[in-house]
């Protein structure tokens, strides 16, 4: 995350304006749209569909018949219609392409909800110092992550891959995580949002952001399953195809790729893992009860703990229904619901946080 440091007596404060505030959560709100459409154009092998990024002139899809030719012919000449596709006709195409420029799309949406309430608060000198800053910093993330997007979307238009690497899938979600929960925290700041005034649960700030970072591993964990498709390495649950440790975590040499490219090592790794953020989720709620935790602490926990359950559920499912697409759409909503929650329970526990 973007937090540069904790401190009990020096803050940098967002000046609060519910106004502002909405706006950082709609914004907030798109990144979290973009992610989960992002996820539905590569379960639906739509992300290498369009082989160009054209910032500006791509906003207009292909309006001719000849312009639909000119497309698929270029998809045509990529790894995957060639090893994957072959054969696939120009609706079969338009289907894939629908994807990509709906998710692309969202992108410059975003930009646009950007800037222009940005330009009306900034005439209304409702934007201070603070969150001037914030906002550049959102504003160079944002940069940065469209050009990881392209950066992503290439490492599957070369050589053999039929699909996007793994590791620039996750470089992709992370990036995107990390500026979802910026502006979401700076949207908690703007918007007033309550912080609780119990001295004893000060103790477990550390707990908290040790929670938010273990939130974020996992949900680096869930692109790998993604990007390797591990999630239909075992379709049971609570076992691997009736073993509790599956066999062959190891087989990959040297032993450390097997953590991010040997499917049965990064399916036991995600869902243990996912275990572990709940064990914490309780662990932290309880601990904060018996704190005497206020309301805010109560709230931002409860969302924690059911948001927790349901993605645990969420994904049992989908592993089990062989990764079918509502259920890992909704898995991946869940995710950001979960990583928001905490985060939103960390900001809960810290009065006197420093954030640049």
């Amino acid at each position: 995350m973007s937090i540069a440091a904790i401190s009990t007596s020096e803050t940098v404060p967002v000046r609060a304006d519910r106004a502002v505030g909405l706006w950082l959560f709609v914004i907030a709100a798109m990144i979290g749209l973009m992610v989960v459409v992002g996820g539905l154009t590569r379960l639906t092998g739509s992300g290498l569909s369009i082989t160009e990024w054209q910032p500006v002139t791509g906003v207009i899809p292909p309006l001719s018949d000849a312009q639909w030719q000119a497309e698929f012919a270029k998809y045509q000449g990529t790894p995957q219609y060639e090893l994957i596709n072959r054969g696939m006709g120009l609706v079969g195409f338009k289907a894939i392409y629908w994807w990509e420029w709906t998710h692309r799309l969202l992108g410059r949406l975003l930009g646009v909800v950007f800037v222009v309430p940005f330009v009306l608060f900034l005439r209304q000198q409702r934007i201070d110092r603070a969150l001037g800053i914030r906002l550049a910093i959102i504003f160079l993330l944002g940069a940065a992550q469209g050009a990881l997007g392209w950066w992503m979307v290439q490492s599957g238009l070369t050589g053999t891959r039929v699909v996007v690497s793994q590791y620039r899938l996750a470089a992709h979600l992370g990036l995107a995580v990390v500026l979802f929960g910026y502006i979401f925290w700076t949207a908690l700041e703007a918007s007033g949002a309550a912080r609780t005034h119990v001295a004893r649960a000060a103790h477990y700030r550390v707990h908290a952001f040790a929670l938010v970072a273990m939130t974020f591993v996992q949900i680096l964990l869930g692109a790998f399953m993604a990007g390797l498709d591990a999630g239909r390495a075992f379709q049971t649950w609570p076992t691997y195809a009736g073993a509790w440790i599956p066999p062959g975590l190891y087989d990959l040499s040297p032993w450390w790729t097997n953590h991010f490219e040997n499917l049965a090592l990064v399916h036991f790794q995600h869902r243990t893992v996912g275990y572990v953020v709940a064990a914490m989720v309780i662990w932290l709620y309880v601990a904060l009860r018996r704190a005497g935790a206020d309301r805010a602490l109560r709230i931002a926990g409860i969302h924690a703990v059911v948001l927790t359950a349901i993605q645990i559920a969420l994904g049992v499912f989908t592993v089990v229904s062989g990764v079918a697409l509502p259920l890992a759409a909704l898995h991946q909503v869940g995710a950001l619901g979960l990583f928001a929650s905490v985060l939103w329970w960390a900001y809960a526990l810290n009065a006197s946080m420093r954030v640049l």
